[in-house]
């Protein structure tokens, strides 16, 4: 049981910390510093801002709130009209205030930003949390989507989709139905993204992740690298030399004869890291068969996504218009009932519509539907008992999978932990959920108190913030900040004390 003292200690780090992973036009120059891609020394940071902009009365107004030292080391520059006239990586201009994860995450990420407004308004910063959510709107008007973040080296890439969570979010908090009708345009053709090809599979009915782009992810070939210096890329490149893959055919992705990782394998590799879960074996070693996969998770937000679009329209008065999109959600529902849910064993897995198979591999997101209220009594109970098989001293493993990858076995992350206690609260089960929210939230304040921080992700068979020895593959570090977690434990605690 904590202390009134130990959760006054932590809510007054987190309020805080919400100040430190600000970003503003004021301290642009910070928002600029990236260290995951190469820089020339001494060359100004570059500031890409959207050729819709006039660059003109952009420069007029950081002249205002920068000083002319910051402003020298920075460079504007007009986004190009294609990615590939990209010739080096910069961030990407965003008008207003927003926060970042922490680290060496220094950029506004797609799903992170939902669980930081989680945060943002439990602590009751509404104006913030306002300026996130139409961040996320600029990034759709001027940059085609909601990006995985405001990076040039991400444009090719969103992340699960939390718009309307978000936005309705925020809505029970302003009540301003011009600002919820304005952004609907938007909202609607980032739907549309999911909806179509690429990330459209025709047979199945079904979305899945699918990243645009060729060759290495230039973040993971510069700044993943390990001890001896070699890259995430040189690592997988060495697994596949060592070990025979059975869950998919590894020439599509690796040239044993060359010794290279194929085009395919590359595409692969972005696609997984637009669905957030970056890496595991969920999908196979790397996660790069994701592309022929209807994955559980993306599938159950779309779903989500469709029922709030719905909701959206009944809020401004268009009622004609929400039995379409009710409608669409009832046919996902009905698709994920047919390819994604397993009834011999009782779970939810995600489809290679490729091989025309579930892939029995025990993952989090199994979950997933209980949050949505997609599962029936009967499917929830058989979910239910697979609970026990997640359930570690510190919360929820991700999966049942140890990997060396970050997002298997034995880590658990904070988003997941926040989707599954909503999932089992909405069904009535409410033990469970107020015992895994009080092991996570017990764990993150014992790990609080040894080093004064929270972190992106724990052990949560050790309920340690020390990873960084487990993980071989993508980056190893544990980030200090950190956004989500602020935002669940926020969350947590809340939950717990109305309990």
């Amino acid at each position: 049981m904590l202390s009134s003292q130990q959760i006054q200690t932590l809510r007054n780090y987190i309020k805080k910390t919400w100040k430190v992973l600000s970003r503003s036009q004021a301290n642009l120059l910070d928002a600029a510093q990236d260290d995951k891609v190469e820089r020339k020394k001494g060359h100004p940071w570059l500031v890409y801002v959207s050729a819709q902009e006039d660059m003109d009365e952009v420069k007029k107004e950081l002249q205002t709130v920068l000083s002319p030292e910051d402003l020298q080391q920075i460079e504007l520059r007009v986004l190009p009209a294609e990615i590939d006239q990209i010739e080096e990586h910069g961030l990407l201009y965003l008008p207003h205030d927003y926060v970042v994860p922490g680290g060496r995450f220094n950029e506004m990420y797609g799903w992170d930003s939902y669980f930081i407004l989680l945060g943002l308004l439990r602590d009751r910063k509404v104006n913030l949390a306002q300026s996130m959510v139409d961040q996320l709107v600029y990034e759709i008007e001027h940059y085609g989507t909601v990006l995985n973040a405001n990076r040039t080296y991400m444009l090719n890439r969103s992340q699960p989709p939390v718009l309307t969570l978000m936005v309705l979010k925020l809505f029970e908090y302003t009540q301003d139905k011009e600002w919820l009708r304005s952004i609907l345009p938007a909202v609607e053709s980032y739907y549309f993204y999911w909806k179509v090809p690429p990330h459209l599979n025709q047979t199945t009915g079904l979305s899945h992740y699918n990243a645009l782009g060729e060759g290495p992810a230039p973040e993971v070939e510069f700044s993943e690298r390990d001890e001896l210096g070699r890259s995430h890329y040189d690592r997988v490149r060495e697994y596949y030399q060592r070990f025979q893959v059975d869950d998919y055919d590894a020439s599509l992705y690796y040239d044993h004869q060359t010794d290279r990782l194929t085009e395919l394998f590359y595409r692969g590799d972005r696609s997984m890291r637009e669905s957030g879960f970056d890496c595991s074996h969920r999908f196979g070693p790397f996660s790069v068969d994701i592309i022929h996969y209807a994955p559980v998770c993306l599938n159950v937000l779309l779903y989500q996504m469709e029922r709030d679009i719905a909701e959206i329209y009944r809020l401004i008065g268009y009622e004609h218009s929400v039995d379409y999109w009710l409608q669409h959600a009832e046919q996902r529902h009905q698709r994920i009932d047919k390819f994604l849910w397993d009834e011999e064993k009782g779970m939810y897995f995600d489809y290679n519509f490729r091989t025309a198979r579930r892939r029995h591999y025990e993952y989090v997101t199994t979950f997933f539907p209980l949050w949505a209220g997609i599962a029936s009594e009967v499917q929830a109970k058989q979910l239910l008992a697979k609970l026990p098989e997640f359930e570690a001293p510190g919360g929820l493993l991700t999966s049942t999978h140890v990997s060396g990858n970050q997002w298997d076995a034995p880590f658990g992350w904070a988003p997941l932990q926040f989707i599954v206690v909503q999932g089992l609260r909405r069904y009535g089960y409410m033990e469970d959920a107020k015992r895994l929210a009080s092991k996570f939230l017990q764990m993150v304040v014992a790990e609080f108190e040894k080093s004064g921080t929270l972190v992106e992700k724990y052990d949560v068979e050790r309920c340690s913030a020390d990873v960084s020895d487990e993980i071989f593959f993508g980056y190893s570090s544990n980030e200090i900040g950190f956004g989500w977690t602020n935002g669940v434990v926020l969350e947590f605690l809340a939950f717990l004390e109305e309990e």
